[in-house]
């Protein structure tokens, strides 16, 4: 099955000419977004499996605002396109670890080895976790889960009890059994043993 690519580019003709390189080499193109606020609507809804960053977008959302959001709820790979290679924006680039960065003008090539890299790696990744990743598990949901309440979940599937949790997190105790019981309502699950079948990859 061949990932699909969101493609996250400003500029109308260099959207075009991702989206034909991608297609072109057999790859989805679920969505071309001209701005942030597009974009993240296209990934809460279309769920990719990558996405094509642009850094310089609008001024209310840029690259790396976008950036932090993907790593703070869908923990997907992304590779930020850019005409910029200073210094700063390089910093700024890493600080939210992109899977890669390519500068424009881009080459066929330069598009096509990072993306069969970057999907290798996302596949690779997925069979050694035996476990539903966030994003796959709110597919599976019509009240989706936070990043935390998935993260606690993890934890409980390693067998950590509540305090355990509460002193990994920084959160209190109380909080982390409000997490607990609001996930277990949204995953209609009624104890910690049926945590492991939910999220398991089977």
């Amino acid at each position: 099955m061949s990932s699909k690519i969101l493609i996250v580019e400003d500029e109308p003709m260099i959207s075009e000419d991702l989206a034909m390189i991608v297609s072109a080499a057999g790859y989805s193109v679920i969505g071309q977004a001209y701005d942030g606020a597009t974009a993240m609507d296209m990934i809460y809804n279309r769920h990719p499996d990558i996405i094509l960053l642009d850094i310089s977008l609008d001024h209310q959302m840029s690259g790396i605002d976008i950036a932090e959001q993907i790593n703070e709820k869908f923990q997907l790979p992304f590779i930020f396109i850019t005409s910029f290679s200073d210094k700063l924006t390089l910093e700024k680039a890493k600080n939210v670890l992109p899977q890669g960065y390519i500068v424009k003008p881009f080459r066929k090539s330069d598009i096509l080895t990072t993306l069969e890299i970057v999907a290798f790696r996302s596949q690779e990744q997925n069979k050694k976790t035996p476990y539903l990743t966030y994003d796959e598990v709110n597919l599976k949901l019509s009240d989706p889960i936070t990043i935390k309440e998935y993260e606690i979940l993890l934890d409980v599937v390693e067998g950590l009890s509540n305090e355990q949790i509460s002193e990994k997190h920084f959160i209190a105790l109380n909080t982390v059994k409000t997490h607990l019981k609001r996930t277990f309502v949204k995953m209609n699950i009624i104890s910690r043993t049926q945590v492991a079948l939910k999220l398991f990859r089977g």
